[in-house]
């Protein structure tokens, strides 16, 4: 026993003495990001004879930014002038896009991730038709601006879903059928998870290299039978699609729901989460207020991050309507189990402050 705790003790003073790995590119404070330069080192210069290889190391999250305001829709959808498709330059490799709330009501977002092998678009919006919504025009546009900047003549494209049920983020994917150098997850639950080696489904991880950036695929049944959502290391962003947003969460299945939100839960545990980025906005910046299904003007919504600790709440009263067809009303989401997303006849929560929104008109 005294061997024992002597070994330990030498262990532990050995891993004192080991210098830590300095992976800089997360640290906002050091010289790899002054002030102008998208917060990564590999844009200093932005001309080189040669491809820029990144270093997706951090020892933090690499910096990154959502102060900014998404467009809100107008009263008369089609009188809208605001771009089909938003984009937000997160940093130097992550790119936020939201469709125009006037060409679908649901205005879901997709995400752009680069590394230095390839680009992963998560989810496509809610329109097929490119004139109205120019998803792949856009994202085209964003790929070939990268490349010229690192210098990169290819950049394949890899395209996957939270959800291939989920409408509201499949729709575009038709955009992309016949682009070059792209691979598409497949829709099909068992197709999708043969291509992220999900053999014990619902439980593992999947993987989605895009060179030294590392994205972990796991798996979120419970608004979806297929729900999977997308772990980024190197921001520490948490991707969720609807199974975790800040909105109308509607329950499929409140088992898996409840399975999942603990998955997660023990992975935040184990992995560092700066955001939780769902698929939309239905909340408003008042607790516990929400805009209806098809409002197409939502100039109060709420932020779309939303914290790991969130996590626990939603799992709290997850496990309240286990069971009960009822509408759960919190401050920053809804849950609906076993109930129609218009139900609007819900006991307000006693611990929420009784707030009304302002009147847009």
């Amino acid at each position: 026993m005294a061997e024992m705790t002597m070994n330990n003790a030498c262990l532990t003073e050995k891993a004192r003495a080991a210098p830590a790995p300095s992976y800089p590119n997360g640290n906002p404070n050091l010289p790899y990001n002054p002030p102008g330069v998208r917060n990564t080192d590999s844009a200093i210069p932005l001309h080189r004879n040669t491809p820029v290889q990144h270093d997706y190391r951090s020892d933090g999250p690499a910096a990154g930014t959502l102060g900014f305001r998404w467009t809100y829709g107008s009263n008369v959808a089609a009188k809208n002038r605001d771009p089909r498709v938003q984009v937000v330059q997160y940093n130097e490799d992550t790119f936020v896009l939201r469709q125009n709330v006037c060409v679908h009501w649901e205005a879901p977002f997709t995400y752009l991730l680069f590394g230095n092998k390839g680009a992963l678009l998560i989810d496509t919006g809610a329109t097929t038709d490119p004139r109205h919504y120019p998803l792949r025009e856009t994202v085209d546009a964003i790929i070939t601006r990268w490349a010229k900047a690192r210098n990169r003549r290819n950049v394949p494209l890899t395209i996957a879903l939270t959800s291939g049920e989920d409408i509201a983020q499949n729709q575009g994917l038709q955009q992309f059928a016949d682009r070059p150098d792209t691979t598409i997850v497949p829709k099909p639950l068992e197709l999708m998870k043969a291509f992220y080696r999900l053999g014990s489904w619902p439980s593992g991880t999947g993987k989605i290299d895009l060179g030294d950036r590392i994205v972990e695929v796991i798996p979120t049944p419970g608004t979806h039978k297929d729900g999977v959502s997308f772990y980024d290391p190197y921001c520490d962003l948490l991707f969720t699609g609807d199974f975790l947003y800040p909105g109308k969460i509607n329950i499929s299945n409140d088992k898996d729901f409840i399975v999942s939100l603990q998955r997660i839960k023990a992975f935040i545990v184990g992995n560092p989460v700066k955001w939780i980025l769902g698929g939309h906005i239905e909340m408003m910046f008042v607790p516990g207020r929400f805009y209806p299904r098809f409002a197409t003007y939502k100039p109060y919504e709420r932020v779309l991050e939303i914290t790991p600790t969130l996590v626990d709440e939603v799992l709290k009263y997850a496990q309240l309507v286990q069971g009960k067809a009822m509408m759960q009303i919190r401050g920053d989401f809804v849950l609906y189990n076993g109930v129609s997303p218009d139900q609007r006849n819900a006991d307000w929560p006693g611990d929420l402050p009784v707030i009304d929104p302002p009147r847009p008109f």
